[in-house]
């Protein structure tokens, strides 16, 4: 059976990088195929709150925005790349106006700009607390309008197809290797099915599911990650996890962003015993940076053994809640909770990943013909820790220059021949043991949680080597034996994910950034 599609590019991700690439390279006369595993409109940027940061006032600098992201970095930023994207921000920002986008306007008309931890400057755009929301949906409009898109929803990316894995399979080819296409699961008919195109663009977010409590939604389970790292793509940083010290805490694993403004206003961060306790930690008490009131959180958690602690917001009142925090007062009081009287729930959440598939700055990996952009890539912009709301800005730049580089590359490359390729099911058909599978992700998610969040030790890191270890065992043997399906694919590219995060944690050395261990606590 041939090929099911056949495009110039496929793109792997519907959230800010892959729709940009994809509308920059379809304006190019390139035909594209989007392939994402829900709703085109479920990803990581749809549930981005906070803004995207850049310089648009004339009070503010370019030099200043890259000084505040060295700073946050902590030695670990690639200077030029922090430059060259902080200075095709403004750009960025304009395209996305051009598709769109409404940012929130002051009264006189300018944009309203925002200021968040680590920047020393008013730079943070924003649609009041729904960026990524603004943004995804104007986006979605021009790629439904765009007759050279296509995009095919409730398709699992599977595994990227390579020349040098088909040399592995005895085909009898001569080129050097780049990626050709990949196999994407169809949910619908649960068939996996062969996709040939020049170029593979990675833009699948990031990975807070191998975590048992996170802000990313259900499908941030580091599948481009494992996919890339299985073709042999180099990964790198993958240590470095942002925790958001403040998310809703529920028995049900919701993880709602409550926003340190929150704390700003006056909010006060207490233990299970009522204790304000920030004071132990830090002199800044509740308004401490993200990372030290989430270790702070943390060791207080670890040592009482609470599954959670407080936020008591009730010093704030009634009318400035509801006024100044409306999406906040309206989600804990369907969840039963008046804040103006009660606290808060809450417990630190993985967030953002600072590593991931190293790029160049043309989005390029090193396989020739494999792309990644967005939180699934490795820039070298984040170093050891994210300066807030840089996270929206790289994407917009990364796919800018991603797609001008792919459509280089494209001049350059012919469409490799795949008619007699095609994926091998396992002999028998989906098990009937699928709990073992929930039960696998329960220990991953909680093994991680554990061992490899905010404040880590050698000896919990290679407890949760030992114990990855063997889930990667049971589940390569479902693999190889049973028909695929989503829960064991995310399951598997889990586990992979997971294995890299303990790995590069286990070889850095000392306490950086968001890798903070306690045998290193001063290196």
């Amino acid at each position: 059976m041939g090929p099911k599609k056949k495009y110039d590019v496929i793109v792997v991700g519907s959230g800010i990088a892959g729709l940009s690439v994809a509308l920059r390279l379809a304006d190019k006369g390139h035909t594209v195929g989007i392939i994402t595993k829900k709703d085109s409109a479920e990803s990581n940027t749809n549930y981005a709150q906070g803004g995207i940061a850049a310089v648009t006032s004339n009070s503010d600098e370019v030099a200043i925005h890259v000084e505040d992201t060295l700073k946050a970095g902590d030695g670990l930023c690639d200077r030029p790349v922090v430059e060259e994207i902080l200075r095709d921000g403004p750009q960025g920002i304009n395209g996305l106006i051009e598709k769109g986008v409404n940012f929130s306007l002051l009264e006189d008309g300018r944009i309203s700009l925002g200021k968040e931890g680590g920047h020393s400057k008013r730079r943070i755009l924003h649609v009041k607390d729904v960026t990524g929301k603004a943004i995804e949906k104007a986006l979605l409009h021009s790629v439904e309008t765009n007759p050279l898109i296509e995009t095919l929803e409730h398709y699992f990316a599977v595994e990227l197809i390579t020349v040098d894995k088909l040399k592995q399979n005895n085909q009898d080819i001569s080129e050097t290797n780049r990626v050709v296409g990949l196999f994407a699961l169809n949910i619908n008919n649960n068939r996996v099915e062969t996709f040939e195109a020049k170029a593979v663009l990675l833009a699948t977010g990031g990975m807070g599911q191998i975590y048992q409590f996170t802000t990313n939604p259900l499908i941030a389970t580091g599948d481009g990650i494992a996919m890339a790292y299985r073709a042999g793509a180099e990964i790198q940083n993958m240590e470095f996890i942002q925790f958001h010290p403040t998310a809703f805490y529920s028995q049900k694993n919701e993880r709602f962003l409550i926003t340190e403004a929150l704390r700003g206003e006056g909010g006060i961060l207490r233990n299970l015993d009522g204790e304000a306790f920030m004071e132990n930690y830090d002199e800044r008490k509740d308004l401490a940076p993200r990372d030290v009131v989430a270790r702070s959180i943390d060791r207080e958690m670890k040592r009482s053994g609470a599954e959670h602690l407080w936020l008591d917001a009730t010093s704030l009142g009634l009318e400035t809640l509801q006024k100044r925090f409306p999406n906040i007062y309206d989600y804990c009081k369907n969840r039963g909770i008046e804040i103006e009287k009660e606290w808060i729930p809450i417990v630190p959440a993985a967030h953002y990943l600072c590593g991931g598939v190293k790029t160049n700055l043309n989005g390029e990996t090193d396989i020739p013909g494999l792309y990644a952009c967005g939180e699934v890539a490795c820039t070298g912009l984040h170093g050891a820790n994210r300066l807030a709301s840089n996270s929206l800005l790289e994407a917009v730049v990364m796919a800018n220059r991603g797609a001008d580089s792919l459509q280089e590359y494209l001049k350059n490359s012919d469409t490799f021949s795949m008619e007699s390729i095609q994926w091998i099911d396992g002999d028998l058909e989906i098990s009937d043991e699928r709990v073992v599978l929930t039960h696998n992700r329960d220990e991953l998610q909680r093994t991680m949680w554990d061992y490899v969040s905010i404040v880590r030790t050698n000896k919990r890191l290679k407890r949760a080597w030992s114990r990855l270890i063997n889930l990667e065992s049971e589940i390569n043997e479902y693999y190889w034996n049973f028909k695929v399906d989503v829960s064991l694919l995310e399951l598997r590219n889990m586990i992979t994910t997971a294995k890299l995060v303990v790995g590069c944690a286990l070889q850095r050395k000392e306490s950086r950034g968001l890798h903070f261990n306690l045998d290193y606590p001063n290196n």
